[in-house]
């Protein structure tokens, strides 16, 4: 049980789940639950996707800067600025909404859809959470001269380029995994918990991996650092944490409760999956985990603090209860962790 939700001082729900943080070198230093039971790592592998962008020399043919790169590691929230990016990187290969084949929805920032529907229009491609990613695929498609169209299919060049990369960080044979189709459309991958916590920790280390690789990751992990609200969005996760963290942490979301987090400093990496697929339940842990882990103090503490402990409010603004990590579940999955 990694994280409950309270009404009062009763537990009235609980979300089971499997944690791993796993070191540079592949050594399992902190896990509970099950680490070895493949799960969908959804859009928490952004930034290995994004590698071939980087590595090929497209995004930089294509002048693809920061804000480009951010957005292409991002699960965004369809906020203006989200969609102006989107909308910039697509121009820049001569292409329009209408190429990306992620399908649209409303955005997730509730302001923003608000104005949308009020301004009468309705959610375009660029608005779809993962446009940056699809713009990335895209300008990888056109820089090699591969079709643009099909470029989601499992045997397109960008495809297999994506699935190798992935492969190469993690060091885990996708040749037999499961495939799935995730919310956008790209293929996705079930592998070992264990073997996305140690892709963070080479990822954001650079330990093993190609020099070439190693510096597109660098780079990558760079630009979100540089522009956190491009990942995510206001009042998202991952943009509080890395605004509060900086380059301590590179922290991605998934879908289906799967949250993920390189530390660069320490060479480590963690993986979260809560079975019942809550995110409430996965930002709380995660950010337990890198309280355990990095020790922040000051500001940073207290805010992730806030996050590990998040309260509930009825309609009327007051608080009746919280959503919180566990408060053993580090305490279940030992000792070893490194300061």
């Amino acid at each position: 049980m990694l994280a409950e939700a309270t009404r009062g001082v009763a537990v009235e729900s609980r979300h089971l789940g499997s944690v791993a943080v796993v070191d540079a070198d592949g050594r399992l230093v902190l896990s509970a639950g099950d680490v070895e039971r493949p799960v969908f790592a959804r859009s928490s592998v952004k930034a290995f996707q994004a590698l071939p962008l980087v590595e090929s020399g497209a995004a930089d043919g294509f002048g693809f800067a920061e804000a480009e790169l951010a957005l292409a590691c991002g699960s965004h929230s369809g906020e203006p600025e989200h969609v102006e990016v989107a909308a910039g990187a697509l121009a820049r290969l001569g292409l329009g909404a209408e190429q990306l084949a992620c399908g649209a929805h409303w955005p997730l920032h509730g302001s923003s859809a608000r104005a949308l529907a009020a301004s009468g229009q309705a959610p375009s491609a660029l608005h779809h959470s993962c446009s940056g990613k699809h713009a990335g695929f895209l300008c990888l498609a056109c820089a090699r001269g591969d079709a643009v169209t099909g470029y989601l299919a499992p045997d397109h060049p960008v495809q297999r380029s994506v699935t190798a990369a992935i492969e190469d960080v993690a060091r885990h044979d996708l040749s037999t995994a499961q495939v799935g189709v995730d919310g956008c459309g790209a293929p996705t991958h079930a592998l070992p918990l264990r073997a996305l916590a140690y892709g963070f920790a080479r990822f954001g280390s650079g330990a093993g991996l190609a020099p070439e690789r190693a510096a597109a990751a660098r780079r990558l992990m760079k630009a979100v650092w540089s522009a956190p609200t491009l990942v995510a969005g206001a009042g998202r996760f991952d943009t509080e944490a890395m605004q509060v963290l900086g380059e301590r942490a590179f922290v991605k979301v998934g879908a289906e409760g799967v949250h993920a987090a390189a530390l660069p400093g320490l060479g480590l990496g963690v993986a979260i999956k809560i079975d019942d697929g809550a995110a409430r339940a996965a930002e709380a842990v995660m950010a337990a985990a890198l309280i355990r882990l990095l020790r922040p103090d000051g500001d940073a503490g207290d805010r992730l603090a806030a996050r590990a402990r998040r309260a509930i409010y009825n309609a009327s603004g007051e608080p009746v209860g919280e959503v919180r990590a566990a408060e053993d579940v580090f305490d279940q999955a030992g000792s070893g962790v490194r300061g």
